[in-house]
């Protein structure tokens, strides 16, 4: 009988786990894939997620970049770039390595790690979690879901899912440029959306999602003239298609001795599909009120809910901004992109040194003002 359950090892599993362990609880985390595994995700990470680990380990050799240039274009022309301000640049990190580096540094704290297993079902009865694979069944007190957007654990638990959002990732090998290596951001290319590339040791990474509508891009089409605009061949190309669950507002990401962590509870930032450090910063969370619950703490479980709602409250600045920005993103560029403090604005956001709450309301009045005729 384990403490905890951890069905998923991305970086949200992987983070609810070391916490976990690090306080003393006995926990299994599974795993369909074999690790490590390729996973569809472009990979810029804050280095702010180091000091939720108390910096206890060094998380240099799972970064494949460090980039402070950032760029952006609209319909690959009127290009802005500058050098971001932040105290740290931001890590581009490749998920193979990173996810199978996270799990390895909860496995140093105890964790008992199955890869390869996949779970076919879960009953909850006599006060406890059985966890069914093809191999054996296991049980525990409590159960994380982990399992991403596609997994099955948030429907097993009755939770309902949110609308899914089709985005994509095109990953092409190619000759890297040096120190002009930038963080991209695109806005005119893919309608009602944005598209992103981030320069990675052996390649390209890009990545595109369409934040409104139910228009279905030709991201083949897209990625291939994105992928010009570098001098990179795009016949070299792969695309992974992926569906993303965004935030779409306040919900329960906790049932009975269980929770949801990461893209399982759509904590995924709805403006820039951001998902790896809300993801690890919600596996903190959840560790910590599955260990005050273990404790014997009644409403632990609701104290994690309360705690992704308090994230949400910000998080729902960005889902304003990104309703307002991308129903006419020519205007948002032009009125919002382009200004002098947005790249700055951006990096701090980016980096997570400051929130959507500090800044929403004057780029929601930029916004809107730059709708009226001779007012922007």
């Amino acid at each position: 009988m384990f403490d905890c359950i951890i069905v998923g090892a991305g970086p949200a599993g992987s983070s609810t786990a070391y916490h976990l362990a690090q306080k003393g609880c006995s926990v299994l985390v599974l795993d369909k894939s074999s690790f490590p595994r390729y996973k569809s995700c472009t990979g810029a990470l804050s280095p702010l997620v180091a000091q939720w680990f108390d910096f206890d380990f060094d998380f240099d050799p799972a970064i494949d970049r460090k980039l402070r240039r950032i760029r952006y274009t609209w319909k690959l022309g009127d290009e802005i770039a500058s050098e971001l301000q932040t105290q740290d640049p931001i890590w581009i990190v490749k998920r193979d390595w990173f996810d199978a580096f996270m799990v390895q540094q909860a496995i140093a704290q105890g964790i008992t790690f199955q890869d390869n297993t996949t779970v076919t079902g879960v009953d909850f009865s006599n006060s406890h979690w059985t966890v069914r694979t093809p191999q054996e069944t296991f049980q525990s007190h409590y159960l994380v879901a982990a399992d991403g957007a596609e997994g099955p654990l948030a429907e097993w638990l009755g939770f309902s899912t949110p609308k899914l959002r089709q985005g994509a990732v095109f990953q092409i090998p190619t000759e890297l440029p040096g120190e002009d290596a930038a963080l991209n951001f695109e806005f005119g290319l893919l309608k009602n959306g944005c598209l992103w590339c981030f320069p990675q040791s052996q390649g390209y990474i890009m990545g595109g999602i369409t934040f409104l509508g139910r228009n279905q891009p030709d991201y083949n089409s897209i990625f291939a003239t994105y992928a010009n605009s570098f001098g990179a061949d795009s016949q070299l190309g792969q695309i992974y298609r992926h569906p993303l669950k965004l935030w779409d507002g306040n919900r329960a990401l906790h049932t009975q001795q269980a929770v949801l962590v990461g893209e399982a509870g759509a904590i995924v930032d709805p403006l820039s599909a951001e998902g790896l450090r809300p993801g690890m910063y919600s596996g903190m969370k959840a560790a910590e009120a599955i260990h005050a619950a273990l404790q014997g703490e009644a409403d632990a479980l609701a104290s994690y809910t309360a705690a992704m709602h308090e994230w949400g409250n910000n998080i729902q600045w960005a889902q304003r901004i990104a309703s307002v920005f991308f129903r006419v993103p020519g205007i948002g560029y032009r009125v919002g992109i382009k200004r002098p403090t947005m790249t700055t604005r951006m990096g701090q956001l980016l980096a997570g040194e400051i929130q959507y709450s500090d800044i929403a309301n004057r780029v929601l009045k930029r916004l809107s003002t730059g709708f009226l005729p001779g007012r922007s």
